[in-house]
């Protein structure tokens, strides 16, 4: 990074502090309360009993995986509105949680799953499938059109929604065990969920600060960046895998979570800038933020029970959305 950039340094460490306190308020708050004190015991071989139990066994798992989800989908929304320069884009745009989401409901139906941690290949192949099929959609003259991968990639979503609608309503038993997943959920994930994807969401995140400079360039137009000598095409690729392997492991482990991936980056933005070299480590602070905090939150608004996460970012991101397209179409 270039040396001015060391001028957002405090903001990146307030960010991180900010995070620190979110995680022990995940791992802390809920329908029993436990002390911080007796989380900090727990989590280092000091405390034991029922509170400890519950901080060890059922919210670090979730904390964990809150942490790791979130990053992705933060970073994965950014480069997704990058290579399509859409600010309303996220990992929706491409069509990856319809197809994780038709994958996970098909894999239900057809072979009787039952378990989380045997949706997550087929969660990720559907979103990765999904993807590829939204960008061939989007081929145009051997390159990808920014616009039609957006339109495509909307259009792939609305179908792969009807179907999963259609083939839930087959069969009670396919309703009954995909409505929890599609919900979107931290709650009730064990971390073996997490460490099948764990490799693929690492290398998203690598590929994505990898071409971190050349998306800066893609922000000039096509015409612009090839001047500079970007290989556009190259670049809007290999961004679209990253949101693929990014996106395509958060929605395996969690379930489609809304809005996550849009709200992070613009976020970060008014913060950092627009350079991608500091907005993706940026997103990699602000996305487990939000997910944690709207977990936190799901947890409190109707104690002793509690809200999925989905629903509370779908809750709080659709005010948030129609404010960036009032934004964006002035």
């Amino acid at each position: 990074m270039p040396f001015r950039a060391f001028r957002h340094i405090p903001l990146l460490l307030a960010g991180l502090a900010a995070l620190s306190l979110c995680t022990a308020l995940s791992l802390a708050l809920g329908a029993r309360s436990v002390p911080i004190r007796t989380v900090v015991d727990a989590l280092f071989g000091g405390a034991h009993g029922r509170d400890a139990l519950v901080v060890t066994g059922l919210r670090l798992p979730r904390t964990v995986i809150g942490l790791a989800v979130g990053a992705a989908s933060g970073v994965a929304g950014a480069v997704a509105q990058a290579i399509t320069r859409n600010p309303l884009a996220s990992p929706t745009t491409l069509g990856i949680n319809a197809g994780a989401s038709f994958a996970v409901v098909v894999a239900i139906f057809a072979l009787k799953l039952n378990d989380p941690v045997e949706y997550v290949w087929f969660a990720f192949a559907g979103a990765a499938a999904a993807a590829l099929f939204a960008q061939a959609l989007a081929r145009r003259a051997g390159d990808i059109d920014p616009v039609r991968l957006a339109l495509g990639g909307t259009v792939l979503q609305l179908v792969l929604l009807s179907w999963t609608s259609a083939v839930m309503l087959l069969n009670q038993r396919t309703l009954d065990e995909a409505r929890f997943w599609l919900a979107g959920s931290l709650a009730g994930r064990p971390l073996d969920t997490l460490w099948p994807v764990l490799p693929t969401l690492l290398l998203g995140i690598v590929v994505a600060l990898a071409v971190s400079p050349a998306l800066n360039a893609l922000a000039l137009g096509d015409d612009s960046a090839q001047s500079l000598g970007v290989p556009v095409a190259r670049v809007r690729l290999a961004g679209g895998i990253a949101v693929v392997l990014l996106a395509g492991s958060a929605v395996a482990v969690t379930g489609p979570v809304a809005f996550i991936g849009l709200a992070a980056p613009h976020l970060v933005r008014p913060l950092l800038g627009g350079d991608h070299r500091l907005l993706l480590p940026g997103c990699l602070i602000a996305g487990p933020l939000l997910l944690l905090s709207a977990d936190v939150l799901g947890r409190m608004v109707l104690r002793p029970s509690e809200l999925e996460v989905g629903i509370v970012t779908a809750f709080l991101g659709a005010p948030l959305l129609a404010v960036l397209a009032r934004k964006v179409a002035r």
